[in-house]
């Protein structure tokens, strides 16, 4: 019963803000594995275009998966910059690759990378739970609305571009903030994440 007590009300730990060469390799391993993904899931995006001709705003509950890098490189190495740092390493890799949208992927990936990067700096990067990812995810969400919004959609009506920024919001927080704390809990489990506070304190994530 006391060890129970004390393991429920130690607080959250400091995490350093200096990167270890670690932290530095597992982040870009994830930018350049989600990378290679975002080109191919921009293919499958431009592919299913014709199944939204007539609405399309519901193409947005695809989107997650070009945020997920972020949200996840954040939650496995804690350290300021994770967030950012992942998402800018899979855009220019996808650009590399040749994605359809060329270098402004570059430009997403920056502000796709801020948003839950300041969600995780509001709190000190200090709380690392289920609720923050999916706020992480959502404001990733959000910011990518507004971006394709911007240069994209500016004709929609005021109600497709509120279903477009209501479902990316959605999408983001499910496959990027939900899905993220869900794979760091089962890499944990498997002692890959030993290097990390993720793999080593499980009542943090």
């Amino acid at each position: 019963m006391t060890t129970e007590k004390t393991h429920l009300t130690t607080p959250p730990q400091t995490v350093a803000p200096s990167w270890r060469t670690v932290d530095i390799v597992v982040a870009s391993s994830i930018g350049v594995a989600f990378g290679v993904v975002f080109f191919y899931w921009g293919q499958l995006w431009a592919a299913a275009d014709g199944a939204f001709t007539a609405f399309p705003p519901g193409q947005g509950f695809m989107y997650g998966v070009w945020l997920m890098p972020a949200v996840l490189a954040a939650l496995i190495i804690r350290k300021p910059g994770a967030a950012i740092y992942a998402e800018v390493v899979a855009s220019i890799v996808s650009a590399f690759l040749g994605v359809q949208w060329g270098l402004q992927v570059v430009v997403y990936g920056l502000v796709e990378g801020a948003a839950p990067e300041l969600v995780f700096a509001f709190l000190l990067y200090r709380s690392f739970r289920l609720p923050v990812a999916l706020a992480a995810g959502a404001a990733a969400g959000v910011a990518a609305a507004l971006l394709d919004l911007v240069f994209y959609y500016q004709d929609w009506s005021g109600a497709w571009q509120l279903t477009y920024t209501g479902l990316l919001t959605v999408s983001s927080a499910v496959i990027a903030g939900l899905g993220s704390w869900l794979l760091v809990r089962a890499l944990a489990k498997t002692g890959v994440l030993a290097p990390f506070a993720s793999g080593r304190d499980q009542a943090l994530v």
